[in-house]
């Protein structure tokens, strides 16, 4: 009897979250929409060409963008800028752009390093104001992920590592 009544109050919980969300994106201005969605689509583009992937998991994304914006207060406008100098330079891989940027834009040559550090360290900033992200979802685990786990996360039971091999 009391597991019909816990699916109903979920369901409700659900149904009132929903409805909570649906009034607070109507009554969101239309440009914050806008441009929170463009800011976050140019970012995704730039770090496709930067990286190499096609998609990355949306969280972890959300998360590394909004620390890039609060650590850096023109981040928005740079990676704008770097998204227009790579679609009328090109260049890839990461090392080529920074080199080309280096000399004639060294802020853009930073904001590569600090989009670059982000996805694949999963730290944003220096210290001691470094803000962690991420550590498991960090890209440099995936080159090794099919055979070595993730450091510092146990490989089996408790205390497998006092046994003998």
């Amino acid at each position: 009897m009391r597991a019909p009544e816990r699916v109903s109050f979920v369901m409700r919980r659900s149904i009132v979250a929903g409805a909570c969300a649906s009034v607070a994106a109507t009554f969101m201005p239309a440009g914050v929409r806008g441009a929170r969605t463009s800011g976050i689509d140019v970012f995704l583009a730039v770090s496709m060409k930067l990286t190499g992937r096609t998609s990355f998991d949306p969280l972890f994304a959300e998360r590394v963008h909004a620390a890039l914006a609060r650590h850096d207060t023109a981040f928005t406008a740079k990676i704008a800028a770097l998204h227009q100098w790579i679609a009328t330079h090109g260049g890839t891989p990461t090392d080529i752009i920074t080199a080309a940027l280096e000399a004639t834009r060294p802020d853009l040559a930073k904001t590569v390093g600090s989009v670059m550090r982000a996805w694949y360290l999963g730290v944003v900033g220096e210290p001691p104001h470094a803000e962690v992200v991420a550590y498991e979802r960090a890209l440099m685990f995936d080159p090794v992920g099919d055979m070595l786990t993730i450091p510092s996360y146990c490989r089996g039971e408790p205390a497998d590592w006092a046994k003998k091999p």
